[in-house]
């Protein structure tokens, strides 16, 4: 970290708001104007709406995350978390990954810390769940569902084998639907070279309490993405919830029981709980509560933006809609970063804030490969697509949308190879505990066994 007698612009959170707003304040800042500040816990942003391409393999991992410091290089990167700030001394508190915490002075401050999981008590969640939301989630669901595959197929338990292949996923948005369309379609075609395994074998459960799926898109493109899954042998049980999952015994609300070494959780999302320690106004869910300008109520050099932000929507309030707030996805994110950068460099140079309004464009959601729903937002006209043609507009919007043209090449390099190679069906599982064989192979190995003494083997005899 470097000192500066310049103003400092401090941007808590790298994630697709922090990477974009730092990277429009830079863009438009005069040389030596500022020293824009980067903190995250990761060195690289991931976009998320990918992450079920990843679980199924036709997207590499690598391509989906975008490196902080290749993307900002004139700006300080710091891997750390900030744990608390003052605002009257206007002094954040950074915990680095390694060594002692240090306080870091600002002079404007943007708030991106996303969101996390939502989660609920439920016994044997935090030891048996997998989530979505993260890039190492997406890998290690990959290589859980291939491995339980090839423990199926190699064991002659039959309760072993049934618990191995069935897979329960918990939330029916977005994140859950397309996942479990994305897995399905890979663990369908993994079993092609499996002898003893057939896609009858397998059980896929999707759960979720309200009482459709897919609701960003409409009821009707909804009712059809739920008939397109049941179609492919998945069972979706609505109006419903998981009670409990220890040890893989999958507990739901409507009664069913089964178990299964495969829970994926994707029932939502909330705010990143470390907002609570800012001292910043939040909303009834714990969303930063900010204006229409993207400013923190209360204050003018803070804003915010994104999953953590509760933002009016000024679109859907001039079109009569009372107590709108932009919903949390990438389309609005995108947008509000831009102004929210602008807003910081007008903010510094004392000119007048411009608020954020963006009228939704649609929705669209990829269901495996070559399966899709979308709406798209024309004026007053929706267009209702599903099928392939759909699952087009999912690609080309995404793949447009996926930061910086290096990582856009490689994504459609990625699809691009998928046309005409097979899938890739091999689990990795081992990346996870990657130092346990040169472990095994190093330990000093056990002291023999001490030899009989001469007097007690005659004896013996």
């Amino acid at each position: 970290m470097s000192t500066t007698e310049r103003p400092r612009i401090l941007v808590v959170g790298g994630g697709y708001v922090g990477l974009y707003a730092a990277k429009r304040i830079m863009k438009k800042m005069r040389y030596g104007e500022a020293t824009v500040t980067v903190v995250d816990p990761r060195s690289y942003m991931t976009y998320q709406p990918f992450l079920p391409e990843v679980a199924a393999g036709s997207i590499s991992p690598r391509h989906v995350v975008v490196p902080l410091r290749r993307v900002l290089p004139k700006a300080e990167v710091l891997t750390g978390r900030v744990t608390t700030i003052d605002q009257d001394r206007k002094v954040a508190v950074v915990t680095p990954l390694v060594g002692e915490a240090y306080e870091l002075p600002f002079d404007y401050l943007v708030i991106a810390l996303g969101a996390v999981s939502r989660t609920f008590p439920i016994p044997g969640l935090a030891e048996q769940g997998i989530g979505m939301k993260g890039v190492e989630e997406g890998i290690g669901l990959r290589n859980h569902v291939l491995e339980q595959l090839d423990k199926a197929e190699s064991t002659t338990d039959e309760d072993v084998r049934r618990k191995a292949l069935t897979f329960v996923f918990v939330g029916g948005g977005f994140a859950g639907a397309e996942t479990i369309g994305e897995v399905e379609d890979m663990a369908r075609d993994a079993a092609k070279y499996y002898s003893t395994i057939k896609r009858d074998d397998m059980r896929f459960i999707l759960v979720d309490a309200a009482d459709k799926i897919l609701p960003e898109v409409g009821p009707k493109l909804g009712t059809w993405g739920k008939e397109h899954l049941e179609s492919r042998g998945i069972e979706i049980y609505l109006n419903t919830s998981m009670d409990s999952c220890v040890d893989g015994r999958v507990v739901l609300k409507n009664g069913l029981e089964v178990d299964s070494n495969t829970i994926v959780w994707t029932a939502g999302v909330k705010p990143n709980p470390a907002l609570a320690r800012f001292g910043l106004p939040l909303g009834p869910r714990g969303h930063v509560d900010a204006e229409p300008t993207l400013q923190v109520k209360g204050t003018d050099y803070i804003w915010t933006a994104g999953d953590n932000a509760q933002v009016p929507d000024m679109a859907a309030r001039k079109a009569g809609v009372e107590n709108a707030w932009c919903p949390p996805n990438a389309q609005h994110a995108l947008r509000q970063a831009k102004v929210l950068g602008d807003n910081v460099i007008s903010g510094m140079r004392g000119f007048p804030q411009h608020p954020y309004s963006h009228s939704n464009k649609g929705a669209v959601a990829g269901l495996g490969l070559h399966k899709g729903v979308a709406m798209i937002v024309m004026g007053k006209m929706k267009i209702k697509l599903k099928g392939r043609l759909a699952w087009y507009m999912h690609r080309g919007y995404h793949g447009m949308a996926m930061p910086t043209w290096n990582r856009k090449i490689r994504v459609f390099a990625d699809w691009t190879l998928g046309m005409f190679l097979k899938r890739e069906v091999v689990s990795l599982g081992a990346l996870e505990t990657p130092r346990e064989e040169f472990y095994e192979a190093a330990k000093p190995a056990p002291a023999p066994a001490a030899a009989t003494a001469p007097a007690e083997k005659a004896k013996a005899s």
